[in-house]
C-alpha cells in the first residue's frame, strides 16, 4: 500500500508550499528538480531523501507511478536540493526492496508501517 491519491492532491496543493521551505535544511528532506516529460516545464517536488555510498535514495511514498518519478526516468536524472546544495544526479534506477535496506533504521521502520518498498537510486556526477 502507498499512500492514497487524494492525500497526494492536497499535498501538492497544500502540504508542498510549506514543505519547500523545510526541505532546504531539514535532514532526510530534500526537493527534486526535473523537467515535464511532455511540457518541458520544470518542477519542484518535495521528497525524503538520503545520502548512500554512490549518491542519493528516494522512498516512493506515493508509488513509482508518480509523474516526477516518470519524469525523472525518462530524463535519466535530475537535481536534487538538499542542505542547501545543488547536485545533479543521473542513473535512476528503480528498486523494490521489502526490507529497505538502503534508508536508515528508524525510517525503514515508519516505512515499513506505510507499506513502502519502492525506491528510486540516484547517483551523484
Amino acid at each position: 500500500m502507498v499512500l492514497p491519491k487524494g492525500l497526494a492532491r492536497f499535498n501538492r496543493v497544500a502540504t508542498n508550499r510549506v514543505n519547500k521551505y523545510v526541505v532546504n535544511w531539514a535532514p532526510g528532506f530534500g526537493m527534486i528538480v526535473h523537467k515535464g516529460r511532455k511540457s518541458g516545464k520544470e518542477y519542484r517536488t518535495p521528497v525524503n531523501v538520503f545520502r548512500t555510498a554512490e549518491g542519493y535514495v528516494v522512498a516512493l511514498t506515493y508509488g513509482p507511478d508518480a509523474d516526477w518519478v516518470k519524469n525523472v526516468l525518462a530524463a535519466d536524472g535530475c537535481t536534487i536540493v538538499t542542505r542547501r546544495k545543488n547536485q545533479h544526479v543521473h542513473g535512476a534506477r528503480l528498486v523494490h526492496d521489502e526490507s529497505r535496506q538502503a534508508m536508515p533504521t528508524p525510517v525503514r521502520q515508519f516505512l515499513g508501517l506505510l507499506n513502502v518498498h519502492d525506491f528510486l537510486l540516484l547517483k551523484r556526477d
